[in-house]
C-alpha cells in the first residue's frame, strides 16, 4: 500500500512541476554558431545608395567602419550614413545589410 501511495504522490508532484504544453513567444533572428542572424523582412527593393567618399578618421584604434546603408523605417527606406563602431566581440567583422528576393536582411556582427 505504501508503494502505491508513494507512486501516486510522485506522479501528482511531477504533474504539478511539468511545464506547459503550449508556448507562444516572439523571436528575432536565429542563433547560428556564435552570431545572431536578423530575421528577414519583406520589402520592395531599396533605392540606389548615394555616391559619397567621405570617411572621417577613426576615433580610436580598434574601431571598424560600417558603411552607409538603406534600412526600412515606417513603411519606407531611410538612409543610415556610415559610422565608426566598436566590434561586438573580439574578432568580429561587420556583415552589412542586404536585400535579396524581396526580403531585407539587417546587418550583424560575425566571427
Amino acid at each position: 500500500m505504501k508503494t502505491k501511495l508513494f507512486a501516486l504522490v510522485l506522479l501528482a508532484g511531477g504533474a504539478l512541476m511539468a511545464g506547459p504544453r503550449f508556448f507562444a513567444g516572439v523571436g528575432y533572428g536565429g542563433y547560428y554558431g556564435g552570431y545572431v542572424a536578423p530575421a528577414p523582412l519583406y520589402y520592395a527593393a531599396p533605392p540606389v545608395a548615394p555616391v559619397s567618399a567621405y570617411m572621417p578618421v577613426a576615433p580610436r584604434p580598434g574601431y571598424t567602419w560600417v558603411g552607409g546603408y538603406w534600412y526600412p523605417y515606417a513603411g519606407r527606406y531611410a538612409w543610415r550614413a556610415g559610422y565608426w563602431a566598436r566590434p561586438a566581440f573580439a574578432g568580429a567583422r561587420w556583415v552589412g545589410p542586404r536585400y535579396a528576393g524581396h526580403y531585407y536582411y539587417g546587418g550583424y556582427w560575425r566571427r
